[in-house]
């Protein structure tokens, strides 16, 4: 896979991770979603807050390792 596509891949996945996270804190604070489902709501948050989570943090941090290799070779050559 060429590198710009696997960056755009890890940006999309970054924005989705951070759209579950808000999605997960939106479902436990909302009374009808509560009412609804009972005690699931707050399973079916915490699995969203969850996922996004582990969708954006990993590559977040790959990302900075890239961003970091990058200024580390263009420093080197000025």
């Amino acid at each position: 896979m060429p590198r710009l596509s696997t960056l755009t891949l890890l940006k999309v996945i970054i924005v989705f991770g951070v759209l579950l996270i808000i999605g997960g804190h939106t479902l436990l604070v909302t009374d009808s979603f509560r009412d609804y489902f009972g005690i699931y709501s707050f399973m079916i948050g915490a699995v969203c807050i969850a996922l996004g989570l582990i969708m954006s943090l990993p590559t977040k941090i790959y990302l900075t390792i890239l961003l970091m290799r990058n200024e580390g070779k263009e420093s080197k050559f000025k």
